[in-house]
């Protein structure tokens, strides 16, 4: 058992976090060495940075129970106790209890809505101007997430969806307006706009989950939770811009990673190959995680990839460092959709896009669907032949969400409809 490398410096002055939020990849480069595993200060805490697979397969999986959510950040404050704040017993609880809204027939029963919003939305999608991809894709998103977990559709309530939507936005910006513990400006009126947002949202969830007793949310309204509170908090949670943004950013480095002249043969085998258009989506995320990661705390003290971790240490993993560990992908920094069938075949479990092990996102199987069914009606409507104008910067911004810095505008030229396949691998 090593000490870790790097230097936890001290309270308040050593503190690093503004310089990892707007920067985390330069941020873990700058530190990371050939063990992939560092220390430094963040949130005014004690910090391991995991950058390796076998570092984040011991945090995410076989020492879960040991490096648990922290119970006082921010997202407990605006969300309240959900199924990814909690710990220990009761986090386990709600994840049974969640389980059958995400899978079976409560699934087979969303894609076929999935399909139906990504056929409407994508048909009015050229214009013969150049588009904002990652605005095309966050409106799409939005569609999805509030006709799939609110029943809210804007050709049935347009007032009622936009207004939302605009509740939703209010609330993620101000949730995200102080990312780190420190003195910012304007933090305060951003966090107080979050949460007058936070409580019309709460009141259109409740009179939802009171009235409407059809889909997702009449599932919900019927499953065993703890408390009175916990299905309002649960559909703050799943309506939140978070998950649009997160659709956006995928749905977005897949448009760019296969537009172009270049890329045709890659475009045409997706389209006659599910198992290969699922190698790109998993690409994709390898390379442009939506999320740059997630944070936890030590319970007590312990190791991660034979470096010691004190107890009360904090431990961020970082899924942009991870899916880049050259011990396990050749050729880390390649958009290679052949790895999946090559050497990393059957290693798809290694990808902390969305969490790993028995903490990792609910609704991996659901994203899935979303992605497979808009990335493949993407492919047979429209033909990209790269962004316009072409002199577009690309360079990525990580967070919140992971998106080229300045949004890139696409030219798509429509090609003939085609139905999108069963994708039984969602």
């Amino acid at each position: 058992m090593s000490k870790l490398p790097g230097n936890a410096g001290v309270t308040v002055l050593g503190d690093k976090s503004l310089e990892f939020y707007r920067d985390p990849v330069s941020f873990y480069r700058q530190r990371m060495d050939k063990h992939r595993v560092f220390q430094s200060r963040v949130l005014n805490r004690a910090t391991v940075f995991v950058c390796s697979v076998r570092g984040a397969r011991e945090l995410l999986c076989e020492k879960s129970s040991i490096f648990l959510k922290d119970p006082t950040d921010l997202m407990t404050n605006m969300y309240g106790d959900t199924i990814i704040t909690t710990n220990g017993e009761e986090a386990c609880l709600l994840r049974l209890s969640f389980s059958s809204l995400f899978t079976g027939s409560s699934l087979e029963s969303m894609k076929e809505y999935i399909t139906g919003v990504c056929e409407r939305h994508l048909k009015n999608l050229s214009s013969g101007q150049p588009e904002c991809a990652y605005s095309v894709f966050k409106s799409l998103g939005t569609e999805l997430v509030l006709g799939l977990f609110l029943n809210v559709r804007p050709e049935e309530q347009p007032e009622l969806y936009e207004e939302i939507s605009q509740l939703c936005t209010q609330h993620w910006h101000g949730l995200i307006s102080a990312p780190v513990s420190v003195k910012v400006p304007m933090w305060s009126s951003g966090f107080s706009i979050a949460l007058d947002a936070r409580q019309k949202l709460m009141t259109i969830i409740k009179d939802k989950l009171q009235n409407d007793k059809l889909g997702f949310v009449g599932a919900l309204g019927s499953l065993p939770l703890p408390d009175s509170s916990s299905a309002s908090q649960h559909l703050l949670l799943f309506i939140s811009a978070l998950i649009p943004k997160a659709l956006a950013s995928l749905l977005t480095s897949f448009t760019l990673a296969l537009s172009g002249n270049e890329q045709e043969e890659i475009r045409r085998r997706a389209l006659r190959d599910c198992d290969y258009l699922h190698s790109a989506l998993l690409e994709v995320q390898r390379l442009w995680p939506p999320f740059i990661g997630g944070r936890r705390i030590a319970s007590e003290d312990c190791t991660i990839a034979g470096f010691h971790v004190p107890k009360n240490y904090g431990a961020i993993y970082i899924s942009h460092a991870v899916h880049r560990d050259p011990e396990v992908f050749e050729q880390p920094d390649s958009f290679l959709p052949e790895r999946w069938s090559g050497r990393n075949a059957g290693q798809e479990h290694l990808l902390c896009s969305f969490g790993n092990g028995p903490r990792n996102c609910i609704g991996v199987k659901l994203n899935v669907c979303n992605l497979s069914t808009v990335d493949y009606m993407l492919m047979h409507f429209f033909t990209t032949s790269g962004v316009d104008p072409p002199s577009q910067d690309l360079q990525y911004k990580w967070l919140p969400v992971s998106r080229p810095a300045n949004r890139p505008s696409l030219l798509f030229s429509h090609l003939d409809v085609a139905k999108p396949p069963d994708d039984s691998s969602a």
